[in-house]
């Protein structure tokens, strides 16, 4: 009794020094973005984020590369991931180290191959909307991780016999009966998705879009407590998103555990 009583505050010790070393950084950022000058504290720094303009624009900028990476990514695996499971599962070992590939190649690499590669046309090449080739990339180990989850719980094979054998084709498959039994999966991989996107800074930088980490980056050089206040609440953007993984991840192992 006494062995187990001594782990446990040994377990709790550890997890105090360790949210401690988490948490402290936070508060005292949260601290000094509040601060004026000398002793006074107030709201300025955030009164002056909402009336800034550039705020806003790098912002939908990002959410909307953000959106648009969320569809193409959604659109190219998973049917390619269901295809993986329901005809051919040896496959898997290169769908998996595939995944993993943007873990190996550092961003600068890549996107300096992107660049050299993508000549035209120039209505894509030129525009903001050449970040989601490299975004759909980066975020492929995590989209591609939540698909494959997903599926692995699905009898894919009972599904589509049964679907068939009522007379739906192919569509009528993928969007009556597989994507309502993907829901959790596909939030996770749209949440993980807008968490990269928001907070990726070295494409956009290196490509001379205004996306809303390059702006943090830019108010850090130029405002420190508008910066901290920025990172608070960029943080708070990413740990909601992280949030609703955690949500959606409970959820689907709900809906396993019940059949």
């Amino acid at each position: 009794m006494m062995n187990r009583q001594s782990s446990s505050w040994g377990r709790l010790v550890v997890l105090s020094l360790v949210g401690l070393y988490f948490l402290l950084p936070l508060v005292a950022t949260g601290v000094f973005s509040f601060w004026e000058g000398g002793d006074r504290y107030g709201l300025r720094a955030y009164v002056s984020l909402v009336h800034q303009d550039e705020l806003w624009e790098s912002l939908w900028l990002s959410l909307r590369l953000a959106l648009e990476t969320i569809v193409v990514t959604l659109v190219i695996l998973v049917p390619a991931v269901f295809w993986m499971h329901l005809k051919a599962k040896s496959f898997k070992p290169l769908f998996d180290f595939v995944s993993i590939l943007p873990f190996v190649v550092p961003p600068i690499a890549l996107v300096a191959g992107l660049t050299a590669l993508y000549t035209g046309p120039a209505w894509f090449v030129g525009t903001s909307n050449f970040l989601i080739v490299p975004y759909v990339i980066l975020a492929l180990p995590y989209t591609y991780r939540a698909l494959d989850v997903g599926m692995s719980s699905l009898d894919l094979k009972t599904l589509t016999e049964a679907s068939q054998s009522l007379g739906g084709g192919w569509g009528t498959l993928f969007f009556r009966v597989l994507i309502p039994n993907l829901t959790s999966a596909l939030a996770g991989a749209a949440l993980l998705t807008i968490a990269i996107v928001m907070g990726e800074f070295t494409f956009a930088n290196v490509l001379l879009f205004n996306t809303f980490a390059v702006y943090i980056n830019y108010i850090g050089q130029t405002s420190a407590t508008e910066a901290a206040a920025l990172t608070l609440l960029s943080f708070l953007m990413t740990w909601l998103a992280m949030l609703g993984v955690l949500v959606t991840g409970r959820g689907q192992a709900t809906l396993g555990g019940a059949r």
